[in-house]
């Protein structure tokens, strides 16, 4: 069965200044749970803050790099789960389904690829 990197993007700006509540916790884990006994859940995990990353590039022959936090950037990827879906619908929806159990105070985006086993 193909996998699939579900990223999930957030604005930190966006973020509600109390983080997240209990309720969507107990909301996420029983999601999570579900896609873990369906077989679909590989792996997941939210990521730290950007301030605490550091971005390299290569670019003209150079590395360079940069530490968090990235200004010019407004999304962040903050988190991701690897799902191992029949097809693409699949992933789709469990994606959906992640994305909608947080509450209207949230602003959340994911980009679902599959992943290139090759």
């Amino acid at each position: 069965m193909p996998r699939y990197l579900s990223m999930i993007r957030i604005d930190e700006k966006d973020v509600p200044a109390e983080g997240v509540s209990p309720d969507l916790q107990k909301r996420m884990g029983e999601l999570l749970e579900e896609i873990t006994r369906a077989g679909v859940m590989l792996d997941t995990a939210g990521l730290t803050p950007s301030a605490q990353g550091t971005r390299l590039t290569w670019s003209g022959g150079r590395l360079s790099s940069t530490d968090g936090p990235f200004t010019e950037t407004k999304e962040v990827v903050g988190g991701y789960a690897i799902l191992q879906a029949k097809d693409k619908a699949e992933a789709l929806e469990w994606t959906r389904r992640f994305l909608q159990v947080h509450g209207e105070e949230w602003t959340v985006s994911a980009e679902v690829r599959e992943i290139d086993g090759s």
